[in-house]
């Protein structure tokens, strides 16, 4: 961690900043609105398998069959926001979510729901909500200026958590007088408010650029960016190293207000009304936290806290107790997920700003998909005071890991686009679809400064594959000792000219800067299309 700086840092800006912004204000609204019928439903779900069924893991597994396909579908969906029209895209999914929930709705009212058939269309759903989260984090930049990002992410937090303290409430009265029909009808009716905004919202026309990337390359780039970016690698560390453990307050809260507790559906829908609130609280809170103390220490308060309050939900049979001990609860969990979210916002270039975020959705709902089938399975067979004691000694054990891997600084990094590269000129004139193409780039260098050049261009391997190439490697002349030549493989031509053509950031541009200026002059750059 950082020593602290004895530099006056500026107000941090408020919360509610981007709401001012009237685009994303209606979308915030409407998305809001989505976020409480998902609560009500996810309710309305455990608490008819509650009612059928006496198995913890059954009632565990609707967390996972809303979660699941996030994994599955995450990068696709990414690959899908960062090549087409978000605003269709995002209409067309609503949709879909429409037809899936209108069914789930009337076969709930006809009676016929059984749990393998409320399982299936929970696991449609969670296929909708998977299409439309990496378009919609997307979105988000282009509706607010680059300082109200991380407001913008703890505004995403503070929506889903004031539709986790309202759609839970509300799910529970609606159970316990008019049914679990009502509450799937409502959460259809909110993707349907979110479908007419969406039509209604007229985003800027987007500039003449690029050709969208083909489906299939843009997938690829985007898991090679993931893979070769050690600062979104450490953020989908310290995400899942929080989830997982943290997803057994979610996956078995409904045991505890039913069995421990004797709680009716009213009754668990304070409980999670609960987590809500200090959730709520946590995302005003955020930017006051944010300013004072450093994000590692966030992490490390806000995780201890959480294994606290994992603890008395293991110990304490007292209603009061737990409605108190789930307060801080929502307060820890906003600070950590409002936190890394916007570190990945901040950080992720344009181009594959969408599959990043996916990616994370990924990890995401992976680690709580995951986590709620093993805290299920754990409390069969132990109970649930050993499922709950469990996952607080594993968030103690992922909170001490903050030591070796805590989050990166990246608020010196430059993320804007920067279009550096000269244009390359050939003789042949190549199809955008022929490749691959090796590109090599041919360094003087003295010997006293060839060990620190090796060294320095390890950063620029990562940003060549990072942007698109596939093989990277740098050898010595050896007829010439003071002639280093660096290679590297990318897939097709259009791949590369997209590298000339805004995947690289003002950060990459001053990794190759450093590189150069430990040569003796530019480099000699030639490109080699395939013989093929």
């Amino acid at each position: 961690m950082s020593a602290q700086s004895s530099t006056v840092r500026a107000a941090p800006p408020s919360a509610w900043a981007p709401l001012r912004v009237a685009a994303f204000r209606s979308l915030w609204l409407a998305l809001l609105a989505s976020n409480i019928g998902t609560w009500m439903q996810t309710v309305g779900a455990q608490w008819l398998l509650v009612e059928q069924s006496g198995t913890d893991t059954l009632v565990a597994v609707v967390q996972t069959a809303s979660t699941l396909p996030i994994v599955l579908l995450a990068l696709p969906s990414g690959a899908l926001a960062d090549t087409f029209d978000r605003r269709r895209l995002l209409i067309g999914v609503q949709a879909f979510l429409v037809a899936v929930g209108a069914l789930l709705t009337v076969l709930t009212f006809a009676g016929h729901m059984p749990p393998t058939l409320l399982l299936t269309l929970t696991f449609a759903l969670g296929a909708g909500q998977a299409l439309t989260a990496p378009a919609w984090q997307a979105v988000i930049p282009e509706l607010v200026p680059r300082p109200q990002l991380a407001s913008a992410s703890a505004l995403g937090a503070i929506s889903m958590n004031l539709a986790r303290a309202v759609g839970p409430a509300v799910a529970g009265v609606l159970i316990a007088r008019t049914g679990v029909g009502v509450v799937f009808a409502l959460n259809t009716f909110s993707f349907v408010v979110f479908a007419l905004v969406l039509w209604r919202w007229r985003p800027p026309a987007a500039g003449l650029g690029t050709a969208p990337e083909r489906f299939t390359a843009a997938v690829r780039s985007g898991g090679r960016y993931v893979r070769h970016s050690p600062v979104v690698r450490r953020i989908l560390l310290r995400a899942g190293l929080f989830l997982v453990p943290g997803s057994a307050l979610w996956a078995l809260l409904p045991l505890v207000a039913s069995r421990r507790l004797g709680l009716g559906s009213g009754g668990y829908g304070v409980l999670l009304g609960a987590v809500g609130v200090g959730a709520v609280a946590g995302a005003v809170l955020l930017p006051q936290l944010r300013a004072r103390w450093s994000l590692n220490r966030l992490l490390f308060l806000a995780g201890t806290a959480f294994a606290l309050v994992l603890t008395v939900l293991a110990l304490s049979r007292s209603e009061a107790v737990i409605v108190a001990a789930l307060l801080p609860a929502g307060v820890a969990w906003v600070m950590v997920l409002s936190s890394v979210n916007a570190a990945m916002q901040l950080f992720l270039p344009n181009w594959v700003r969408a599959r990043g975020l996916a990616v994370y959705q990924m990890v995401f709902a992976g680690a709580q998909a995951a986590g709620a089938l093993v805290w299920g399975a754990l409390s069969d067979v132990g109970g649930l005071v050993p499922a709950h004691l469990a996952a607080a000694v594993l968030m103690l054990a992922g909170v001490a890991t903050l030591r070796w891997w805590p989050m990166r600084d990246t608020t010196g990094l430059n993320r804007e686009p920067a279009v550096f590269w000269p244009e390359p000129h050939l003789e042949t004139d190549p199809d955008s679809r022929d490749g691959p193409v090796l590109v090599t780039a041919s360094y003087p260098v003295s010997a006293e400064r060839a060990a620190a050049f090796v060294e320095a261009m390890e950063a620029v391997r990562r940003s060549r594959l990072r942007t698109g190439a596939v093989r990277w490697g740098l050898f010595q002349d050896g007829e010439h000792p003071d002639r280093f030549v660096e290679a590297y493989l990318v897939p097709s031509w259009d791949e590369h000219l997209r590298q000339h053509g805004g995947r690289l950031t003002g950060a990459d541009r001053a990794v190759e800067e450093r590189a150069q200026a430990l040569a003796d002059g530019p480099p000699q750059v030639s490109h080699l299309l395939s013989a093929r």
